[in-house]
């Protein structure tokens, strides 16, 4: 007899991310011993509130009569009033002269990536993953039938490794995934960054004769700190793709609502728009949750409350550096890359247990002795796991 189900699909689903391993492992805990003990920074999961606009216009979509309006289904890319308010966005902020035509509306970042890396893929290509990285990279482009090719990043910046990212690509490189700010190290690429990575594709694309694409992972894009600028990637190169999702701008991350932008002059653009359309269409992501797509028409604009996740940064970094951890002081997104005082990340997320401290090894994110803890949670969480943070560490004393 032969196999009775797809291997991969059996081990992608009996084997979960470590990230959701401790999510589930915090939610029995709590149960067992209080939710009061358990300490989880494990999910990007956003304790920000959205934005009151967020409010006000569902409850303006919910009022409207017509139900067709408000639950039935819009185009397969997405309402085209959307599609226009996105593309606007876009041009207004990056200066980017796009339109709605090159705009797909997506169930959040993960289907922008899916739907890209399908789109891109002809003949098993191989896809560089600058790590650190979202460890689910690695499965998307397994599944689109790609290859990863991963990239090591070097410190203490958390940056590129240029020499070797040059070297890792070959003629079957079809595309880069930059993710900035980063999960997990919260880095946030500069311009003279962006200007490198940039200079290496020019110079391999030109070498090979094939356009290498950048896939531009964006979720994270509002959330940074001070000054810090993010490049829009399409303004320093036409060969880009954006995945956006509103889930950590918006705090709306359960509800799944994002889009794919193809830079209209990227190489062969419209046929790239209509491959991500046919994406869409092969894996039944079309037509992305109806109201929330009128969501985002009214609250395109909206931005993150950031102070409250800088509160949080400052008070988790100088609270965990003064008791003696080392840590990569983040410049965007929500999570603080920490130093483990043993060589085993794994070993010593499984310590921090005992202390109810649900902290991500970062082995799966491609960097190893580290752990990654997720600070988009309440003050009052990181205040009360403080003394648990020093027990830990004093643990190795």
């Amino acid at each position: 007899m032969g196999k009775l189900f797809n291997e991969d699909m059996v081990n992608y689903g009996t084997n979960r991310s470590s990230i959701r391993e401790l999510f589930e492992f915090g939610k029995k805990r709590a149960l067992e011993v209080g939710a009061d003990k358990v300490y989880d920074y494990s999910l990007g999961n956003p304790n920000v509130p959205a934005p009151e606009s967020v409010r006000k216009s569902l409850e303006r979509i919910v009022a409207i009569p017509d139900t067709t309006l408000v639950h039935g289904y819009t185009s397969a890319p997405g309402d085209l009033r959307v599609r226009n308010a996105v593309a606007n966005n876009i041009k207004t902020r990056f200066g980017v002269d796009i339109s709605a035509d090159y705009i797909y509306m997506t169930c959040g970042a993960a289907a922008s990536l899916c739907i890209s890396l399908r789109a891109l893929n002809t003949d098993n290509n191989e896809f560089i993953i600058l790590a650190p990285f979202f460890p689910e990279y690695k499965v998307f482009t397994l599944s689109a039938g790609g290859t990863p090719v991963v990239v090591p990043y070097s410190e203490p910046d958390f940056g590129p490794d240029f020499d070797k990212l040059e070297k890792a690509i070959t003629k079957n490189t079809k595309a880069i995934i930059v993710n900035s700010p980063n999960n997990p190290s919260g880095a946030v690429f500069s311009e003279d960054t962006i200007k490198k990575i940039v200079a290496i594709l020019n110079k391999k694309s030109k070498e090979y004769g094939n356009p290498i694409y950048i896939i531009a992972d964006e979720p994270y894009r509002e959330i940074v700190y001070g000054d810090v600028k993010v490049p829009y990637i399409m303004n320093y190169y036409d060969n880009t793709v954006v995945c956006y999702s509103y889930s950590k701008s918006l705090s709306l991350p359960g509800e799944r609502i994002g889009y794919v932008a193809v830079s209209p002059k990227a190489e062969g653009a419209n046929e790239l728009y209509a491959a991500v359309c046919g994406a869409g269409r092969a894996m039944g992501y079309v037509c992305a949750p109806s109201i929330w797509q009128n969501v985002i028409m009214d609250c395109v604009n909206d931005l993150p409350n950031v102070k409250a996740y800088e509160e949080n940064r400052n008070l988790l970094y100088n609270s965990l550096t003064d008791m003696g951890y080392t840590c990569v002081r983040p410049d965007g997104a929500f999570y603080l890359f920490i130093k483990t005082p043993e060589p085993d990340a794994r070993a010593f997320s499984n310590r921090a247990k005992n202390y109810g401290l649900l902290l991500v090894p970062g082995d799966d994110f491609g960097a190893k002795g580290y752990v990654r803890a997720a600070y988009c949670v309440s003050n009052d969480m990181i205040k009360r796991s403080l003394p648990a943070f020093k027990e830990l560490i004093d643990s190795y004393k």
